[in-house]
């Protein structure tokens, strides 16, 4: 594998393709070790030898183009023959391409097997190993800097009008997220924004105002999807008294509050949802509630203003129920997977929160 990306490296040099870092970087590699110079010296010289066999064949095939349109005007002939006189004549016009390209390809043959035997033998070693590693770092570190925007190239940040404002976070991590309906009912635009302050353009995808949940889908192509989300979604109902944490955007960065299921039903005794006893403000809502094990158990929806601490929340299993009504709309969402494993369970509080504050968004729009 090493061998591979140093290669790649070398070519990528040659063809001009590096940026002005790696460019830098790997000419500082050249007048430190003699071994990675002779590599570039003696691959610049296995390229030309390719280059100079293509010209060759190029050219050939040319004259053969010119002779067979020469011949078909009737500008010269070409006298047909017959039997062994024919394969002699054959043999009497093509032997010099024959032997010439025979020539190039022994040539080419045998340099690749020289090259692959000095590779195999030259630099199989550890110290050949720590170069391709270190440049290999390098890369990964001037990727990075492009990506969190220390390069000039970087992509610029887009700064939507904002009327509306609440909380999401994501149940899969190809972009799809669970808010409330009330918090993008108006918007005809809809965004949302991580930790970072990295805008992404989003869509509903379903909504369903007696839940009021609705399913985004982050269709950004600057989003880039998570392999695996730390948190678990509760499909069972949580008991009374079980501590959370909430996490949500009720200002312009994220916000920590925690409290307890105060009842096992919401507002009018409604079984989808929870009593909470825990403080919240406007911009909570669609946020996530997460118990001491790192699974989801419901969603802020709203707040008692009759009673102070008051807050209820929709049960997590409602999540499942709109899926469901979702992918019986259209098949091709068949393809969302909720996270059924928690890694958060075990470690402490401030831990927890590190964990699952990058896939908790503020929703906004106009």
């Amino acid at each position: 594998m090493e061998d591979i990306l140093l290669l790649e490296a070398v070519e990528r040099y040659l063809a001009g393709d590096m940026s002005a870092e790696e460019k830098t970087f790997f000419e500082d590699l050249r007048k430190k070790n003699a071994d990675i110079d002779q590599l570039v010296v003696e691959h610049t010289y296995f390229l030309e030898g390719l280059n100079q066999y293509g010209s060759i064949k190029s050219f050939k095939h040319a004259l053969h183009n010119v002779e067979a349109t020469l011949a078909e005007e009737g500008i010269f002939d070409t006298p047909k023959s017959t039997g062994r006189a024919r394969v002699v004549n054959f043999w009497n016009k093509y032997k010099r391409n024959m032997a010439v390209a025979a020539s190039i390809a022994g040539f080419i043959s045998i340099l690749t097997l020289g090259l692959m035997i000095t590779y195999t033998k030259k630099y199989n070693n550890e110290n050949y190993v720590s170069l391709v590693k270190e440049l290999v770092k390098t890369n990964t570190e001037v990727y990075k800097l492009k990506n969190t925007g220390s390069i000039s190239n970087k992509r610029e940040k887009i700064e939507p009008k904002i009327d509306f404002r609440g909380t999401g976070f994501l149940i899969d991590g190809k972009g799809y997220l669970v808010t409330n309906a009330h918090v993008i009912n108006k918007m005809k635009n809809v965004y949302v924004e991580n930790t970072k302050g990295q805008y992404y353009t989003a869509a509903a995808l379903y909504i369903d105002n007696a839940f009021d949940l609705a399913i985004l889908k982050i269709n950004d192509t600057a989003f880039n999807a998570v392999i695996n989300l730390p948190y678990s979604i509760k499909k069972a109902n949580s008991d009374l008294g079980e501590q959370f944490f909430t996490l949500g955007f009720p200002r312009n960065e994220i916000v920590y509050g925690e409290g307890y299921v105060s009842a096992k039903s919401g507002s009018n005794g409604d079984t989808t949802a929870y009593q909470l006893t825990v403080s919240v403000n406007p911009g909570n809502s669609g946020g996530p509630v997460i118990n001491r094990n790192g699974e989801i158990i419901g969603i802020i929806t709203a707040k008692d203003s009759k009673a102070d601490g008051v807050v209820y929340a929709a049960k997590s299993k409602n999540i499942f129920k709109l899926l469901e009504k979702l992918k019986k709309d259209d098949s091709k969402f068949e393809l969302i997977k909720t996270p059924s494993n928690t890694n958060l369970k075990g470690l402490d509080r401030v831990q927890q929160v590190k964990k699952m504050e990058n896939f908790v968004y503020m929703v906004v729009g106009n």
